[in-house]
């Protein structure tokens, strides 16, 4: 008997409520929907339950949650530099987000949202939407002195221009497709290593291979563990390194 092994059908959506259709436009509530409410509502219960006591000398729950914060906030303060403080909340909300949400996909069984690109492009175009608000609302049309670096010279500035404004588009496209791309191919990855096993010992003789394909899943496994925690690590260290374009535009 045949195995079948496809690695795509995990990453089916499945409408759990249905709302209806607006015109052609099946309007539902999906399991990734039901992982994003878990991702927020689990961050929001432990970080107040965390910092309720607000100690001075810090539980271990407290101290856990100050290393996260703190790690976070040294990460933008490194990258956008002076005045960064304001966005740690926003970026310590996305890593958190990002990074649950990363873990929640490692859960057999589980759905990983994080391999949808229009979950990934809607939270980097949150981070570009606030550069460019908030880069207009503290600096005015001075933010536009974003697009042409200090010292080049007026005949080159055209061009200058037009490639400085292509960059800042492309901007929540590679944000989108870096996060998107490594979860998604690490988890057919994962998915096709693990269907190797079944496929094996359903083939009678070659039975005895099942081992090989089994350690690869257990490698592949670790590795994405990994990769989960990583690939949110950069998200919010991209975001910050954007967020200083806000801050101080033409430096």
């Amino acid at each position: 008997m045949a195995v079948k092994m496809d690695p795509i059908h995990q990453f089916e959506l499945k409408p759990l409520v249905s709302f209806g259709h607006i015109g052609h436009q099946h309007i539902a509530f999906t399991q990734s929907a039901l992982y994003m409410f878990l991702a927020v509502g689990l961050i929001a219960l432990l970080t107040i339950w965390a910092t309720k006591s607000r100690a001075v000398v810090p539980g271990r729950a407290q101290s856990l949650a100050e290393v996260f914060y703190e790690f976070i906030g040294q990460t933008v303060h490194q990258s956008a530099g002076h005045g960064s403080e304001r966005f740690v909340p926003l970026v310590f909300s996305l890593f958190m987000f990002i990074l649950l949400l990363n873990l929640f996909g490692m859960i057999p069984y589980a759905f990983a949202v994080t391999s949808h690109i229009i979950v990934t492009f809607m939270l980097a175009l949150v981070v570009i939407l606030t550069v460019v608000i908030y880069g207009f609302m503290a600096h005015g049309t001075h933010f536009l002195g974003l697009f042409v670096p200090p010292g080049v010279p007026g005949w080159l500035k055209p061009l200058i221009v037009v490639i400085e404004v292509v960059s800042f588009i492309s901007r929540p496209i590679s944000l989108s497709v870096r996060l998107f791309a490594n979860m998604l191919a690490g988890h057919i990855a994962l998915k096709i290593f693990a269907g190797f096993v079944p496929a094996l010992l359903a083939a009678g003789v070659w039975g005895i291979l099942s081992p090989l394909p089994l350690a690869l899943s257990v490698a592949v496994t670790a590795l994405e563990m990994l990769v989960a925690v990583l690939q949110a690590y950069v998200f919010a260290t991209l975001t910050s390194i954007y967020l200083s374009d806000a801050l101080h535009p033409g430096h």
